[in-house]
């Protein structure tokens, strides 16, 4: 399954949510929050991503970037996390009021929204490639 090709990176982000869920102040909430969604978006491109066509693009390339281009169906969510980018630079610039209560609870949901999601296409995808090296043995 996905868990056991995947499970350190799918840790990380879930420890990130956990640290997300026990943050006292909003804007450590958020922060948690965003580098969960991060903890996942690598494990997608880890998973996708291909060197060699990476390699011809020129400069860096925004994660968010990244994943809307190698896992078209999680672009919304990139494009979502990428909006986000400008109040989680601003936290790191130290204005921490600029993220409210809620918008941190927000983006806590969404980033477990969007574990959840991608620990269902993992398995899925795991459980079609192991069904696919079962039907190509011979017994």
């Amino acid at each position: 399954m996905a868990e056991s090709r995947f499970s350190a990176d799918l840790q990380r982000a879930r420890t990130a949510l956990v640290e997300a869920e026990l943050a006292e102040r909003p804007s450590d909430r958020f922060l948690a929050a965003h580098l969960a969604a991060l903890r996942v978006a690598a494990t997608i491109l880890s998973f996708r991503a291909h060197p060699a066509a990476s390699a011809q693009r020129t400069g860096p390339r925004n994660a968010w970037r990244l994943l809307a281009d190698v896992a078209p169906e999680f672009g919304e969510w990139a494009a979502f996390f990428a909006a986000t980018k400008g109040k989680r630079d601003a936290i790191h610039a130290g204005a921490t009021a600029i993220v409210s209560a809620r918008e941190a609870d927000d983006l806590l949901r969404d980033a477990q929204a969007f574990l959840a999601l991608v620990e269902r296409a993992l398995a899925h995808h795991e459980r079609h490639a192991h069904r696919a090296e079962q039907g190509g043995q011979t017994t």
